[in-house]
């Protein structure tokens, strides 16, 4: 196993995916072998279909079989060169979820309630520009850049891209790397001077929710990044200009964010208004 997994690590990293999704899909494998107590390359179909059988009677959603099914996928038809394995795998069907918003008070609530600066700072600065959790464990000091007034992001599959530094967030940072002088180069590290684990992180906004008085099982990192895209279409801020924040490739990716806007929702006049007469 431990020969198949740093071949399988190798491929992933030439086929150019992003380091959470390599980890996840290392993740699913492991998983399988453990299932089975043998190497996933002395597997053949049947087992595999035991494996996903029991998977889709368990209860993890269809994001995260989808993500089995896909590390699935790529083991045997890239590392193994054995497509005839995974032949039978279809993408689960995804129910249509609206992103979960909280109000611009509530994040003030709950950015508050983390006690740590180093937490604080963190995910004020993922519900100032919209990072993603990862991006903001990854930035580095050179990345904010004062002069332009912008943040320099590293994101999903090695792009790159440029959001907004607001004069508040910067006084924020500059005031933060005054008072706790992370290593360099990072803003956000962990144990040795190492980028912060993201999952630390969660944990760490998870506690201050139940602090907070939220519901901590549905607040999570990218909830923040769901309310700077909405809060941003609130205030009037053009579709498409969030979707280059947010570093979307596709605008109907975007466009979720219309169907959870309550204010532009209340500001949009029902026919009925335009009626002569009603009863």
């Amino acid at each position: 196993m431990t020969i198949l997994r740093a071949k399988m690590m190798h491929d992933l990293q030439l086929a150019g995916l992003a380091k959470d999704t390599r980890a996840r899909y290392i993740g699913s494998i492991v998983c399988l072998a453990k299932f089975h107590r043998c190497s996933p390359a002395d597997l053949g179909q049947d087992e595999v279909r035991a494996w996903v059988e029991q998977l889709e009677r368990s209860d993890i959603g269809p994001t995260r079989l989808n993500q089995h099914f896909c590390a699935l996928k790529f083991l045997y038809r890239k590392t193994l060169g054995r497509p005839e394995v995974v032949s039978f795998l279809s993408t689960p069907r995804r129910t249509t979820q609206l992103p979960v918003v909280i109000s611009a008070e509530q994040v003030d609530w709950l950015l508050w309630a983390l006690e740590q600066p180093k937490f604080r700072v963190l995910f004020t600065t993922i519900y100032g520009a919209g990072l993603r959790i990862s991006e903001g464990c990854a930035l580095e000091t050179h990345d904010i850049d004062a002069a332009r007034a912008v943040i320099h992001v590293r994101g999903k599959g090695g792009k790159e891209r440029l959001v907004m530094l607001s004069p508040r967030l910067l006084v924020i940072l500059r005031t933060y790397w005054r008072q706790e002088r992370p290593p360099v180069p990072y803003l956000f590290t962990g144990r040795a001077g190492r980028p912060l684990n993201p999952q630390v992180a969660r944990d760490a906004l998870r506690l201050a929710a139940a602090s907070a008085g939220l519901d901590h099982r549905k607040v999570t990192p990218h909830v923040l990044r769901h309310c700077f895209a909405t809060h941003l279409l609130e205030g009037g801020t053009d579709l498409r200009v969030i979707q280059v924040l947010l570093g979307h490739e596709r605008i109907d990716t975007t466009m979720r964010y219309v169907r959870v806007s309550t204010a532009m929702l209340a500001k949009t006049q029902s026919p009925l208004e335009r009626l002569p007469t009603t009863g």
